[in-house]
């Protein structure tokens, strides 16, 4: 009994000396790593077109958003016009006022006439639709004629506008349209959409065709013109000198024949 009492403790001594030594060797945990932090980048804007500055209206998105104004959106970019119009609405207190032709508007011209024309006049086309003053729909009713555009004024660069209760045309000479629509408006800048195609003489002036007479607005009379006043044709002089020579004739002529009679009786008498 005491032999087995001996065995069983000498085991249990093995069994712990075991346990001892295999959780010595056994390897420590790693501690638990914090989760990577990822710090977003904010947008960079492309080369191509300048990220528009915080709270300047934006002329070519509110365009975009109105639609059928794809074509006078091109030319903005194209000419970085967009980017003039950004400054001018940043730094100008007097504001702006646009004149935007539809896609329609663009359609009615010449085939090509775009295209055929220079980087400069595309510029000063988009220039003649941009008043640099912000212009509401009843300031119309008082503005001055002509209207000064972004691309100058003078005899080739005319821009005049006539208000009336219910509309306002605008003619430069070689188009005639009417406002058919606000798209935006607020204290700084107005948007007013065309049909037509502003056409400034300077670039168009020696081929465009002669506009279509301006219709007054139903119900308004238009203001009539006053009637040149009659002038007398100047009468061709009449040469009468053969008359005259052929009746001094005549009187000479009968004079001697009376002459010679009067003489012809004095000899007789005699």
């Amino acid at each position: 009994m005491k032999q087995q009492h001996s065995i069983f403790s000498f085991s249990i001594l093995l069994l712990s000396l075991c346990y001892i030594n295999t959780f010595a060797q056994s390897p420590t945990a790693a501690p638990a790593q914090a989760p990577a932090v990822i710090v977003a980048q904010p947008p960079v804007a492309t080369p191509t077109q300048a990220a528009a500055p915080l709270g300047i209206t934006n002329v070519t998105k509110i365009l975009e958003k109105a639609g059928h104004f794809t074509i006078f959106i091109r030319l903005l970019r194209s000419t970085q016009e967009e980017n003039h119009l950004f400054s001018a609405l940043n730094d100008s207190s007097s504001g702006l006022t646009i004149f935007a032709p539809t896609d329609s508007a663009f359609s009615e011209l010449k085939s090509g006439t775009l295209n055929t024309l220079s980087d400069g006049d595309k510029s000063e086309l988009v220039k003649f639709h941009v008043v640099p003053t912000f212009l509401s729909t009843t300031q119309f009713q008082t503005v001055s004629n002509p209207l000064g555009t972004w691309a100058g004024t003078g005899n080739r660069l005319p821009l005049n506008v006539t208000s009336y209760p219910n509309s306002v045309n605008i003619t430069t000479g070689l188009t005639n349209t009417s406002l058919s629509g606000t798209v935006y408006t607020d204290n700084q800048l107005a948007i007013y959409k065309i049909e037509k195609v502003l056409l400034p003489k300077d670039i168009f002036g020696s081929n465009a065709p002669a506009p279509a007479p301006v219709q007054a607005p139903a119900g308004e009379k238009p203001t009539k013109a006053v009637p040149a006043a009659n002038v007398e044709s100047p009468v061709a002089p009449v040469d009468i000198s053969s008359a005259v020579t052929f009746m001094h004739n005549n009187v000479v002529g009968s004079l001697v024949i009376v002459a010679a009679a009067m003489f012809s009786c004095n000899v007789e008498g005699f």
